[in-house]
């Protein structure tokens, strides 16, 4: 029994190994134009409207385009550019929603939602609490002569 090996299983798996390494750096410079993107938007507070000041040729917006808006508007997704750029399973390289799951959600729901409930009284006191004297005897403010 002779096996024979074609040469093809390393040839494919470089390759395979190469492609995913060119992915990488392609969403890590998308993701860096990105960033920047955002940071430099100018804030039109009177529209309220965030407006790209640069050309951003790979993320597909160009100077002058709203970014962000309040009303009757579809905001920009990092998802739907990855898609365009061909990047195979882009789910992986963006974080979840909160809705959806994530650390986030793992922190609102299990973290915070079992918070210690602290009782008023100290343990030192054994219910035996005495009031403040009322102010001037008891009197209101109206009733002072």
């Amino acid at each position: 029994m002779q096996t024979t090996n074609t040469g093809d299983e390393p040839s494919e798996a470089q390759s395979k190994k190469s492609k995913i390494k060119t992915q990488k750096e392609l969403v890590e410079e998308l993701k860096a134009q990105w960033k920047l993107l955002w940071s430099e938007r100018f804030d039109d507070r009177v529209k309220a409207e965030g407006i790209s000041i640069n050309d951003y040729e790979r993320l597909f917006v160009e100077q002058g385009t709203v970014i962000h808006a309040t009303k009757d508007f579809k905001p920009l997704n990092f998802k739907d550019i990855l898609q365009h750029h061909m990047v195979e399973n882009p789910e992986r390289y963006i974080q979840p929603d909160v809705e959806v799951g994530g650390w986030n959600k793992f922190i609102k729901t299990e973290l915070t939602g079992q918070r210690v409930k602290k009782s008023n009284t100290c343990p030192q006191d054994d219910g035996k609490r005495k009031g403040q004297k009322p102010k001037k005897g008891g009197r209101g403010w109206l009733h002072v002569a």
